[in-house]
C-alpha cells in the first residue's frame, strides 16, 4: 500500500480537537493532526479526564496541583512551540464529572474558551477522544462532531468507570460519526448502538529506522553483561508484573521507561526492574537500538484486549526482536513478532530472541507490511470522516 495524499477540504475547515495535553506525549491524535496541518487549521483543547477518587499520596499531590491551576493560569503554548496552523488552549477545568455542578462548570469553561477560538468563515468540525465531552456537542458554532475512541474507558486503570461509561453512552447519542482504533472497540461500541469505522494506529518509519547517533542513552541504562529487554510506555496495572519479575530472575535486564500512573498495583515492586522514568520520544530509537529485545508484557484483561498499543508498530519499525502478550491487537501482527501466553513462554522467547536476533521471516513481513501503516494514510481515513456529512 503506497502513501496516500490527503486532499484539501472542499470548504475551509477548522478542527477543534478535545484530547490529552498537546506535547505531553506523542499520542495517536497528535500524530493524526500533525498530518492534517496546516490545510486543516486546528484549535487543540487540552482536556482533563476523570479518575476514580482514591485516598493516596499521588492523588493528594494531584489535588494540590489542580488547586494551584485554579489560582494561576494554565500554561499556554507559544506559537513557536506549535506546528503551523495549530493553536493550543487550556481551559481551567475541575477534575471531576460526578455531580451536575461539576459537569455544568466544566462545560461552561470549555465552551467559553472554544467559542473565542473559532475562526469566522470556516466550517467547524470537532474531534473528541474523551467521553468527558458529552455535555459539549450542542454548543453553537460546531457543524459536525466525531468521536475518535482510542481506549475502553469503562475499564481503564484508575478511571471513574461508572462516570466514564455513562458519559460515553451520552456522547455516542450526540455525535455525527465514530471511529475507533481496534476491532474490539468497534464491537463494544456496536453494542452501544454506534456504527464505528476502524482507524488503527500508524507509524513514522523514518523516525524508528534511523536512530539519532547523538541521542544520549539514559544514565539508568544497565551494563551489557546480560541481555537487555526494553519496554516503554505508561507503567500501570496493565503490566503483567510477574512476567517481568520472572524475566529479571532469568539472566535478563528488564528496562521499563515511562511515567508511573496510580494505581500501580505492584509495578514498582518488580524484582530487578530498571526504571528510567520517561524518555524523550526522539531518543527512543537509540534506546531500542541499544537493546536486545523489545517487550510488551501486558495482562490479558478487557482493557488490554480492547486497546491497540501505539508502541506495537513502533517496536516493529525498529527491526529489533519483539516479544508481546498474545492479545487481539498483537495477534494481527503474529508474523512480525513473537506472542506469549504464559510467564514461562514469555521468558523463553525473550531469551531465545536475545540470542538469535530477529527471525528472517519476521523481518521480511515487517518490510512488506509497515510501509502501508504510515500516519499519513491513517490521517487520510480521518479526513474522509471529517469531510462527510
Amino acid at each position: 500500500m503506497s502513501k496516500i495524499d490527503i486532499p484539501p477540504p472542499r470548504v475551509p475547515t477548522q478542527l477543534i480537537v478535545f484530547a490529552d495535553d498537546w506535547g505531553r506525549h506523542p499520542s495517536s491524535s497528535q500524530h493524526l493532526i500533525r498530518e492534517l496541518l496546516p490545510q486543516y487549521p486546528t484549535l487543540w483543547v487540552n482536556t482533563v479526564g476523570t479518575r476514580r477518587p482514591r485516598l493516596s499520596l499521588n492523588d493528594i499531590k494531584r489535588a494540590f496541583d489542580i488547586s494551584a491551576r485554579w489560582v494561576a493560569p494554565r500554561r499556554q503554548h507559544t506559537p513557536q512551540e506549535c506546528p503551523p496552523g495549530l493553536r493550543v488552549i487550556a481551559p481551567r477545568m475541575y477534575p471531576g464529572y460526578r455531580t451536575g455542578w461539576q459537569r455544568r462548570l466544566n462545560a461552561r469553561q470549555v465552551r467559553d474558551a472554544v467559542e473565542r477560538g473559532l475562526q469566522p468563515g470556516y466550517r467547524h468540525i470537532a474531534i473528541t477522544t474523551l467521553p468527558t465531552t458529552a455535555d459539549l456537542p450542542d454548543m453553537p458554532g460546531i457543524d459536525r462532531w466525531v468521536y475518535y475512541c482510542v481506549d475502553d474507558y469503562s475499564a481503564w486503570p484508575g478511571a471513574d468507570h461508572a462516570v466514564m461509561d455513562a458519559m460515553e453512552r451520552e456522547l455516542l447519542n450526540k455525535v455525527d460519526a465514530v471511529a475507533a482504533v481496534s476491532s474490539v472497540l468497534i464491537d463494544r461500541l456496536g453494542t452501544l448502538g454506534a456504527d464505528a469505522r476502524l482507524i488503527d494506529h500508524g507509524v513514522s518509519l523514518e523516525h524508528w529506522t534511523t536512530p539519532d547517533p547523538a541521542s544520549p542513552i539514559t544514565h539508568h541504562w544497565p551494563d551489557e553483561s546480560r541481555p537487555i529487554a526494553l519496554f516503554w510506555g505508561l507503567l500501570d496495572s496493565r503490566l503483567e508484573t510477574s512476567w517481568v519479575s520472572a524475566l529479571t530472575a532469568s539472566a535478563c535486564h528488564a528496562v521499563l521507561a515511562g511515567p508511573h500512573s496510580a494505581p500501580l498495583d505492584g509495578v514498582l515492586m518488580i524484582s530487578g526492574g530498571v526504571f528510567t522514568g520517561p524518555l524523550p520520544h526522539k531518543d527512543l530509537p537509540a534506546h531500542a537500538a541499544a537493546s536486545d529485545v523489545l517487550i510488551m508484557p501486558y495482562i490479558d484483561a478487557p482493557v488490554t484486549r480492547a486497546m491497540q498499543p501505539l508502541k506495537l508498530k513502533e517496536y516493529l519499525a525498529t527491526m529489533k526482536p519483539v516479544v508481546v502478550r498474545d492479545l487481539p491487537a498483537t495477534r494481527e501482527w503474529a508474523d512480525c513478532c513473537d506472542l506469549a501466553t504464559s510467564a514461562g513462554g514469555f521468558v523463553d522467547l525473550v531469551k531465545r530472541r536475545a540470542e538469535t536476533g530477529i527471525l528472517p521471516e519476521q523481518l521480511e513481513a515487517r518490510k512488506r507490511r509497515l510501509p502501508g501503516e504510515s500516519w499519513t494514510n491513517k490521517a487520510a481515513q480521518l479526513a474522509e470522516i471529517i469531510s462527510a456529512g
